[in-house]
Order: structure tokens, then sequence, then C-alpha cells
């Protein structure tokens, strides 16, 4: 039985009083009235016992608690036990049923693929020849050298075959291989009329140039680029040559980058 119990069964502090009052007289009646001194004294000690009894009260209440969270504490511990323990089983036993497997298809032979026969052609037999002279007549029938009229006829027809394939091939347009570029022309400063760059880029003709669409994108600092677009013959007209043209006109041109080169 745990301290708070022993206190709970015995009542005698709640007639502490009581009790107090009818040791006293006991005492006053063997001892005589007890003098001022001898009641501080025995005030005192009651004061000490009651101290003692608080204090023994108060580790009784505080040991009550700690076996209580102790008690809940180890049961928590083993229903978590109990879990693990339950885990662990179920581990094992897939694992058990893992080995028999792999055990089964161990033992189990592997089926070898067996090749398939190539078929082989059947050739056909000779026909069986009868009558020798019937053989004879044949081969007297095979012309093995051509006339020289069939020949030429061949070779005629030939050649105008050739010739229509030629007129029929030289009518079908050949395709021109185009490229679109965009081109990237930077002037020198803020201050460069790019109007008049533009007009300049513009007058660059050639054969297979044609220019597009313009536009002037922000650089910074004020300075403004045009993006042009042009679509070019590829055997006639390149990038290089662009450039090469398009930075002569030093006093506009700083410089000319291609930002986008396309197949058409």
């Amino acid at each position: 039985m745990s301290g708070l119990q022993c206190l709970a069964a015995d009542n005698i502090w709640f007639d502490k009083q009581r009790f107090d009052d009818a040791e006293r007289r006991f005492y006053e009646g063997v001892n005589g009235p007890a003098t001022p001194q001898q009641q501080q004294v025995k005030s005192a000690l009651q004061q000490a016992k009651g101290r003692q009894h608080k204090r023994q009260h108060r580790n009784s209440s505080l040991h009550a608690s700690v076996d209580h969270e102790l008690v809940s504490r180890m049961k928590s511990l083993e229903l978590e036990n109990q879990t693990l323990h339950k885990v662990v089983e179920d581990m094992r036993a897939a694992l058990l049923k893992l080995e028999t497997r792999v055990a089964v298809l161990e033992k189990t032979p592997t089926p070898v693929a067996v090749p398939c026969a190539k078929a082989t052609p059947v050739k056909a037999a000779p026909a069986k020849v009868e009558n020798g002279d019937d053989e004879e007549e044949d081969d007297d029938d095979i012309d093995l050298f051509g006339s020289d009229e069939d020949n030429e006829a061949a070779e005629r027809l030939k050649q105008e075959r050739l010739a229509a394939y030629a007129a029929k091939k030289a009518k079908k347009p050949a395709l021109i291989a185009k490229s679109s570029i965009l081109l990237d022309v930077k002037p020198w400063d803020d201050e460069t009329d790019m109007g008049k760059l533009e007009e300049h880029v513009r007058s660059v003709q050639m054969d297979g140039l044609l220019w597009g669409a313009s536009k002037l994108v922000p650089v910074g600092y004020g300075i403004k680029k045009l993006q042009i677009n042009c679509v070019v013959e590829d055997d006639k007209v390149g990038t290089d040559i662009l450039e090469e043209e398009i930075t002569k006109f030093e006093d506009f041109v700083q410089s000319v980058d291609v930002a986008a080169f396309n197949k058409i």
C-alpha cells in the first residue's frame, strides 16, 4: 500500500486540534499546569512535528506521482515492444516466403530457345527427256545469234526513251535554296540618325537579295540598334557579303551581327 493510500485510510489529521488539546490536558494533569516557557517549547515541538508531517505528506505525494508516471511509461514501452515484435514477425514471414520462392525458381530449369530451321527452297526437278529426237528439234528452234535488225531496233528504242527522259527532266524547275537572315546593325552612338542608317542598309541591292521588315531595338544608354530581316538565295548571296557591304557606311554603322539564320 502506498503512502497516499495510508494517509487516505488514516483520519487522525482531520481531528488534529482535538487530539492536541487532549494531549495537553493529559500532561497538565500529570505534571501540573505548564509554565509559559514549557508551553512555548511544547508549541515549538508541535510546530516541528506538524512541519515534519507536512514534509512527509509532500514526499509521499511526490513519490506517488512519480510511481504513477513510471507505471504509465512502462505500459507505453510494453505496447511499443509488442508492436515491434509483431513487425519483426511479419518481416520474418515475408523473408521466408521470398526465400522459398527463390529456391523454387532456382530449381525450375530454364527453357532453351530452339532456333527455327530455315526453309530450303525446293528446286524443280528437270523434266526427263523421253525422246532424243524431240531434244534435237528444240535446239534447232533456238536462235542463239539474233539478227542485226533486231539489235538495231532495240538500240533505237533505248535512245528514244533516254531522250524523252532528258527532255522531261529539263522541263522540271530546279529547287532554289533560300534562307531567312535577321541582322543586327549597331550605330556608333545615340546621335546617329537611324532613319538614314536604314536607308543606307536598304540601298544594298544584289541578285538574290530581298529586304523585309525592320524595327529599332533599345540597347542601352539611349542607343538603339536596327534589326532588319532579309531573304537571300544561298547560291548567290552570303552573310559575309552582306556584312561587308553594310559596314562600308562607316559614318553610320559600327558593326553588323547575324541574330538569326533559318533555312526556307
